[in-house]
C-alpha cells in the first residue's frame, strides 16, 4: 500500500509501535485498536505487522500471534518489543494473566520476522507476585528489550513505576533481580536503544504522556533526565515511542489519534525524523502530516 504521510497506515487503526531493521527492511509491529466508534474503552486482541523497504510503501502481514496464543493469558494485546538474536526473533509481549490478577510479559518466538509466532515457554516470564507489592494492576506492560554488544540482553518495562532485569541467553528467562529505575513522571511505554555509547530510555511521560528521555553511560544507569522528546500527540491521552536508524537516518515511531472517527482507543501509527545534537543528545521531535522524507535507496 502506497500512503503518502502520517498517519502511515490507514485502512487499521494501530498503535504502541515497536520496529526491527533486518535484511533491509523496516519491520513495523503494532497493537490493533478494535473498540466500536462510540466506545471509549480499549479494545486490543491481538498484534499487526507490516514492512518496508522505504517507510513509504508498506506490506501488511496477517496472522502473526494474537494474546489468545497465550493459554495463560486472558486477553489484552498491549504495547510490545521484537528482536532478533542468533536467527530467531523474539517477540516480548504484554497481556492480562488468567490466574495471576494483573497485567503479566510473555515472549513468542519465530524463525522469520513475519512469523508465524509460537508461545516460547508456555508461560508468563514476568507476573505481578514477581514484583514488590502493588496495587497497580497494569504493573507490567510495554516490554522493550535490547542487546548490548557484549551479547547481554536487558529488558525494561513498566507501568507509574520503570523495571528492568538482564535476560538469560535463552532469551526467554530472566538472568538478574528485577530491579527500578527512577525516572520523572514516567507512565509506561519504556524505549530503550543505544548509540556512541549512550543508553537512552524514553518513555511516556505524565498523563496525558508526553514523551521524555533519559540518558546513561551504563544500562544500570544512573540515568540523566534530558527533558520533552516529544509533545502530546493530539487528541491521544497516550504515547509510546520507537526509535531505529534506517539506511543512515535516524526515525521516531508514535501514535495519534488522527485517522477519521480516531482519538485516545483507535489510535494511529505515524513516523517522524529523529535528529541528534553534537553532544549525542536527541532534539525535539517535529510531528509532521507529511512525514519523513523517502528512505534513500541503498
Amino acid at each position: 500500500m502506497l500512503i503518502p504521510g502520517n498517519p502511515i497506515i490507514r485502512h487499521k487503526y494501530t498503535a504502541d509501535p515497536t520496529a526491527l531493521v533486518f535484511d533491509g527492511k523496516v519491520y513495523l509491529y503494532t497493537g490493533h485498536d478494535e473498540a466500536p466508534v462510540g466506545t471509549e474503552s480499549y479494545v486490543m486482541n491481538k498484534w499487526l505487522c507490516f514492512s518496508s523497504s522505504d517507510l513509504y510503501n508498506w506490506q501488511e502481514h496477517t496472522d502473526l500471534l494474537k494474546a489468545a496464543d497465550f493459554d495463560w493469558a486472558e486477553g489484552g494485546a498491549f504495547a510490545t518489543k521484537i528482536i532478533e538474536k542468533a536467527g530467531k526473533f523474539y517477540w516480548f509481549v504484554s497481556v492480562n494473566h488468567k490466574t495471576i490478577k494483573g497485567s503479566a510479559i510473555g515472549v513468542a518466538v519465530s524463525d522469520y520476522p513475519t512469523g508465524k509466532f509460537t508461545d516460547a515457554i508456555n508461560s508468563a516470564l514476568i507476573t505481578r507476585d514477581m514484583l514488590p507489592a502493588t496495587d497497580n494492576l497494569k504493573i507490567n506492560l510495554d516490554p522493550s528489550v535490547i542487546i548490548d554488544e557484549d551479547g547481554s540482553a536487558y529488558i525494561f518495562w513498566g507501568n507509574k513505576t520503570c523495571h528492568y532485569a538482564k535476560l538469560g541467553e535463552n532469551m526467554t528467562s530472566l538472568a538478574s533481580e528485577i530491579k527500578q529505575v527512577s525516572l520523572p513522571d514516567f507512565e509506561e511505554g519504556a524505549h530503550i536503544h543505544k548509540r556512541n555509547g549512550w543508553y537512552y530510555l524514553s518513555y511516556g511521560y505524565g498523563m496525558p504522556e508526553k514523551v521524555a528521555y533519559a540518558m546513561s553511560r551504563s544500562i544500570h544507569g544512573p540515568w540523566v533526565f534530558k527533558g520533552i522528546l516529544n509533545e502530546i500527540a493530539g487528541n491521544c491521552e497516550t504515547n509510546r515511542p520507537c526509535i531505529i536508524d534506517f539506511k543512515n537516518h535516524s526515525y521516531f515511531f508514535y501514535h495519534n489519534g488522527a485517522l477519521k472517527n480516531g482519538g485516545s482507543h483507535r489510535r494511529s501509527v505515524c513516523v517522524d525524523n529523529l535528529f541528534y545534537n553534537t553532544d549525542d543528545t536527541i532534539r525535539r521531535v517535529i510531528m509532521t502530516t507529511e512525514g519523513p522524507a523517502l528512505a534513500e535507496q541503498s
